[in-house]
């Protein structure tokens, strides 16, 4: 059975986060108080389907009209708003392929949100990238639902690998470079813009036993977001690599933790931290450039994370997996702020950083209200009634004192009545033992004097 640790939530601050479920649910995670309060769910978009399954998540988060775009286990995209779950396109052939099985799932999305804003609002850009390596760009027009999509001119395609399965897909903050990796396939950096490769990773030699160790690359992510040549990539044995394009194709540092698969990495915003999560539910922190732990999370999860997350703006960290429960921490104390079940294995969450409490405050009461607010007129008036209570306490403890003043009247009178039997009773025994003499005496007397 699996380690838990039970740990006593104190809430987090106003925030809102999506998580994407194996079933194709997406559910909206809220709290709205203003100061601490414990996240609930507020939304549900979408049916329970197994063949919907989330595989890949990409959101652009913005003031005015953000995109969510989500692929799903069937090979479908769908581009929806991420405010109220309103469907703007679908995207039935999205691999572009005809083999639609399961071993060639899109496994990489991307939503370019640079590109977007220099075309029209009607319209989206998007990177996708199945198991087998097969990349493609293409813009969407995003027209009513019910009808197909279409694309704007003819979609940009490519093959990232020859063998293996890809696993792992990042495009930096600039949206000029694209990282791509695997089981079997050793990372490489493409430059989108020309649909050439500019960077190969080398693995690394013989241990001094001389084994060696196989590629199996399950997540990666960019270490800052002003610079694409240094990334972060976990292993499926258990290693955590910082690369260093600029300095060598082996990686600069390497370091262990504990003895699974690294399933889940996200870079801080300093730019020298990373957290990191593995299948067995253990989570902790590390300065990258060092590779020392800074510290684990407090509270033991149940299950293999699968994503993990850090707010743009607040100290928080999301994490979600097999367990069940997006888990909500403190970047600076490493505790656990709020747990949320959410009955599903769950695959991705997103924060939505421009969540606003504008319109939310007044369906909830805030803490900030004194007792004297919530309570109403008519019970603040009967409170001096209450009072009394304390005069009539003071009546039972009065007659308390009596009734330990009779106990002990009755008492004593017990002990008199009881010295008084006593008398008695030696009074008559004495009576008993003068007639038993006499009787001896006289017996003895007709015996002597016949």
């Amino acid at each position: 059975m699996p380690r838990t640790t039970t740990l006593e939530c104190s809430g987090c601050p106003p925030l809102r986060a999506l998580t994407f479920d194996s079933l194709g649910l997406i559910k909206v995670v809220e709290a709205r108080d203003k100061q601490w309060a414990i996240p609930q769910v507020v939304e549900r978009w979408g049916e329970p389907e197994s063949s919907k399954c989330v595989m890949a998540v990409s959101m652009i988060d913005r003031n005015s009209q953000p995109l969510l775009a989500v692929a799903r286990k069937n090979n479908e995209i769908e581009v929806l708003s991420p405010v109220n779950g309103d469907i703007q396109t679908t995207i039935s052939d999205a691999s572009g392929l005809d083999d639609r099985s399961e071993e060639n799932n899109i496994v990489g999305l991307h939503l370019f949100g640079k590109q977007n804003s220099e075309l029209d609002s009607r319209y989206c850009t998007l990177l996708t990238c199945t198991t087998k390596g097969n990349a493609s760009i293409r813009s969407i027009e995003l027209a009513d639902p019910s009808t197909r999509s279409s694309c704007i001119d003819s979609p940009k395609t490519w093959n990232v690998c020859s063998s293996g399965n890809i696993l792992c897909c990042k495009v930096d903050r600039d949206e000029n470079f694209a990282l791509f990796g695997g089981k079997g396939v050793e990372i490489n950096i493409w430059d989108i813009n020309n649909l050439t490769k500019i960077w190969n990773s080398k693995p690394p030699p013989k241990n001094n036993l001389g084994i060696f160790t196989p590629t199996w690359f399950t997540s990666a992510a960019f270490l800052t977001k002003d610079d694409h040549r240094k990334f972060v990539a976990g292993t499926n044995s258990h290693q955590v690599r910082l690369y260093d394009i600029s300095a060598q194709r082996r990686p600069v540092l390497s370091f262990d933790f504990r003895e699974t698969p690294i399933k889940a990495l996200a870079e801080d915003i300093d730019g020298h931290s990373v957290y990191v999560g593995n299948g067995s539910g253990d989570m902790a922190s590390f300065d990258i450039r060092t590779g020392k732990m800074l510290g684990g999370f407090s509270g033991k999860c149940s299950g293999s994370i699968k994503s993990i997350v850090r707010h743009p703006e607040l100290p928080i960290v999301a994490s979600c997996g097999l367990d069940c429960y997006l888990r909500l921490w403190d970047t600076k104390t490493r505790q656990l702020l709020s747990a949320v079940f959410l009955k599903q294995h769950i695959m991705h969450v997103l924060f939505d950083s421009k969540f606003d409490l504008k319109g939310v405050d007044s369906s909830l009461p805030s803490k900030e209200k004194t007792q004297t607010e919530m309570i109403p007129s008519e019970e603040v008036e009967e409170l001096p009634l209450k009072r009394k209570k304390s005069s009539r306490n003071k009546e039972h403890t009065e007659d308390g004192s009596e009734r330990k003043k009779k106990s002990k009247h009755s008492k004593e009178r017990k002990k008199s009545e009881g010295k008084d039997e006593g008398e008695k009773i030696g009074s008559r025994d004495e009576r008993r033992k003068s007639k038993l003499k006499k009787k001896k005496s006289s017996s003895i007397s007709e015996l002597l004097f016949g």
